[in-house]
């Protein structure tokens, strides 16, 4: 996909003493007394910031923060702990600016925070008066926010619609190109890891990566759906039955093609959902009516990890158990240690794959972390995202 990315242009000169205004995801979590308890995404946006001060630009930043009701603002919503912890990272202080849509005042070297921008009427529905206003407040807009990249809101879409320069920041300019390298032009085999509660929150998913992939490895509740499909038991497991025809579908669209969706040959089950609860391991074809399964079995994730160990491009979204129990943590463990030792390029995104990730200490083993959890699972439905599409056409595409 063609985009202008900022880090050209700061490399070409062409950003000093321009005005420019980042859109970055500082959407962190905070307790009770609004302080902050992970710092991540604060963090993340820094490279893109010091990238715009060191080019000698007036920098503008904003990010939503919560859900705030658009034109009433509250001390709660207010990114002032954002402005405070971005100040200490850069070094520097970060004056935070409110009422901001009518003019900013900033000159080249500064930097500047915008209040939250949720708070903005029209900022949701990308109102064409408020992104015309925003397109007047800087030269270059710069998108830096991928968690964001799904929606078209003022700040996300609307102000690259009138910017003078619209392009993609750092960090969803390596979102771009990794999602482009895994399923634009990936190297085969492209194995896919979809695992969740639900087939029908995943189904969109499974229904476009099946005509894509060659293997498709389905994980927790889903995976049970998948059983049920194929005419295995599951005892009172999680599933869906409603939507045995889809995963027929599915399983028929992959075999049509000479692929698969590998179905388990044995399973790890509970007779409770608990921490405690002991576990059992049995043949697929052998589960009791009163078993829960909640993990897939020792053979099932030796099998996985061989295809996985194989595989030229890995996508992977979800834990194929309830990796949060130790007792049923094996499976994604064995894929999670699969997917790192792996020479495929591996792109994973969802909150829980990140939280697997963490957990078995493989971030530097994994091709890329994506940061946007909804917008990540966008992209595997084969969605076009607006920011994407936006940011390419403002380049001439």
């Amino acid at each position: 996909m063609n985009f202008i990315r900022f880090s050209d242009l700061c490399a070409q000169g062409q950003v000093r003493g321009r005005r420019v205004f980042i859109r970055a995801d500082l959407n962190v979590p905070q307790d009770d007394a609004g302080r902050i308890t992970e710092d991540t995404r604060i963090r993340a946006s820094v490279p893109c910031i010091q990238m715009a001060l060191d080019a000698g630009a007036a920098v503008m930043v904003t990010s939503h923060l919560g859900r705030p009701t658009e034109g009433q603002f509250t001390a709660q919503d207010s990114l002032a702990p954002v402005a405070q912890r971005l100040g200490e990272l850069l070094g520097r202080k970060v004056p935070l600016l409110a009422n901001w849509v009518g003019g900013v005042q900033v000159a080249p070297g500064e930097l500047v925070m915008l209040e939250n921008c949720r708070v903005n009427k029209g900022e949701k529905k990308n109102a064409p008066e408020l992104a015309q206003q925003l397109g007047a407040l800087c030269d270059i807009f710069v998108h830096d926010a991928f968690g964001t990249a799904h929606r078209a809101e003022g700040t996300t879409y609307g102000i690259a619609q009138f910017a003078p320069v619209a392009c993609a920041g750092p960090l969803l300019a390596a979102e771009m190109d990794a999602i482009s390298q895994a399923l634009s032009a990936p190297k085969r085999p492209l194995v896919a890891i979809v695992a969740g509660s639900k087939v029908s929150t995943k189904l969109t998913i499974l229904q476009s990566l099946a005509a894509k992939v060659d293997q498709l490895i389905v994980g927790g509740g889903i995976a049970n759906t998948f059983m049920l499909a194929a005419g295995l038991p599951i005892g009172k497991s999680l599933a869906e039955p409603d939507l045995l025809e889809q995963a027929r579908a599915v399983i028929a669209a992959m075999k049509a093609r000479g692929a698969e969706v590998p179905i388990p040959t044995d399973v790890v089950v509970a007779k409770t959902f608990a921490a405690d609860a002991p576990a059992a391991i049995k043949k697929a074809s052998e589960v009791e009516a009163d078993d829960l399964i909640l993990d897939i079995g020792p053979e099932t994730t030796a099998r996985l990890a061989a295809q996985l160990r194989a595989a030229g491009t890995i996508v992977w979204n979800g834990p194929v158990g309830v990796f949060e129990f130790d007792a049923f943590a094996k499976g994604t463990e064995g894929i999670a240690r699969a997917i790192a030792q792996s020479p495929a390029f591996s792109i994973a995104g969802g909150g829980d794959t990140l939280a697997a990730i963490a957990k078995y200490g493989i971030e530097k083993d994994v091709g890329y972390i994506s940061t946007g959890g909804g917008a990540f699972l966008e992209v595997l439905e084969g969605k076009t995202l607006p920011a994407f599409e936006i940011l390419h056409k403002r380049a001439g595409g």
